[in-house]
């Protein structure tokens, strides 16, 4: 079934994305957006660019969308005019159709790269220091809960995938998705992914439906591929109850942002629950906050990585950064130049790792001398 709506998808291609073939074929492009059927953007080397394709007016664009909108079993009409979906060669699509989208179809196709990312490339390409990579490999074989925050297209599902396949081996992990987008490669996992609603509104299968089903599936960890609604609370309860290691993203600009977005989240999951009990909560749970983003330069990087303490006196969030991306300057070739660095901060789980005789001296932890 798989091998025939992939044999589908690429007759689409073909017959209907016949203008924006060449750049779906283009290794180098991470993005392609289009903006009605003459304009037609792409994201290379984390730059947006125009380019000359275009579509021959709005009816082929809008039939090459309604295409592979029915070649993936999804529909988009005047009813739903947005179509959200994963294709079958692993592509994320998002499209939205007039009268919502005033200047004709506009299109979203990212791509995946095929290759899986290690924390030696993220240190090769200067994402991160080996020293990061080596605190962030701590925390997964210690497990703790990590959230990874930040905006879109910053790289938090690729990163997300590189922590998964440092869990230790001999557990049980769950991947929850909206749709399949995490390389996990690992001896057990079980991969749920949502379901949309049929033509008369029923089958849905939401995040928070798994996450329930999940907690009844004896899982070790649970992995959310991005945390947008009330699932957030059950996600915060698993990892309160003895499911250590669980990871998950959420949109947010800072560590501080993240841990109140999850909040502002949660607060839908129980009516009942009160706002301290609600925060109590969130901070017990979560343990690491790392932010990832998108700089000038178009480079994504590990910009900070921050431990949860708590909360500080005047009720908020005690959210202390303990590597942080340092003073970025701008070479001769627009590039950006700067590294993360430790900011003196000595994790809480310092005995923790001395414990386990993790060779990870506390003097990492050091600040640099100016």
């Amino acid at each position: 079934m798989a091998e025939k709506n992939s044999g589908i998808f690429e007759a689409a291609i073909r017959n209907f994305l016949g203008p924006i073939v060449p750049l779906l074929e283009d290794e180098r492009v991470t993005e392609v957006m289009i903006n009605g059927p003459e304009e037609i953007w792409v994201e290379i080397a984390g730059k947006i660019q125009r380019t000359k394709a275009r579509f021959p007016n709005e009816d082929a664009l809008r039939a090459a969308v309604n295409n592979i909108a029915q070649s993936v079993g999804r529909r988009i009409n005047d009813e739903e005019p947005r179509l959200d979906a994963r294709l079958p060669n692993g592509y994320r699509i998002h499209a939205v159709i007039p009268p919502c989208a005033r200047k004709g179809t506009t299109v979203a196709i990212r791509k995946f790269a095929s290759v899986q990312m290690t924390f030696k490339d993220y240190v090769r390409i200067g994402a991160m220091t080996v020293d990061a990579a080596q605190f962030l490999d701590i925390c997964m074989k210690l497990g703790k809960n990590i959230l990874v925050s930040g905006g879109t297209g910053s790289g938090k599902t690729t990163l997300l995938s590189v922590l998964c396949n440092r869990i230790p081996q001999g557990q049980r992990i769950i991947v929850i998705e909206d749709s399949s987008e995490l390389k996990v490669e690992y001896e057990h996992a079980v991969f749920f992914e949502t379901r949309m609603p049929n033509e008369v509104g029923k089958g849905e299968v939401t995040i928070r439906d798994l996450l329930k089903s999940s907690l009844r599936l004896r899982p070790d960890r649970i992995i959310v591929g991005e945390v947008r609604g009330s699932e957030a609370l059950e996600l915060v309860q698993a990892m309160n109850t003895g499911h250590k290691g669980c990871l998950g993203t959420v949109h947010a600009n800072s560590p501080s942002d993240a841990i109140v977005r999850l909040e502002a989240l949660a607060q839908g999951g129980d009516k009942n629950l009160s706002e301290k009990a609600l925060r109590y909560q969130i901070g017990s749970a979560i343990d690491i906050i790392l932010q990832v983003s998108r700089y000038s330069d178009g480079s994504r990087r590990l910009g900070s990585i921050a431990e949860v303490r708590g909360f500080n006196p005047d009720g908020t969030y005690n959210v202390v950064p303990i590597f942080q991306m340092s003073r970025l300057l701008k070479k001769a070739d627009g590039s950006l130049q700067g590294q993360i660095e430790p900011t003196g901060e000595v994790p809480t789980f310092m005995e923790e790792i001395e414990d386990n005789q993790i060779p990870f001296p506390k003097a990492k932890f050091s600040r640099k001398a100016a």
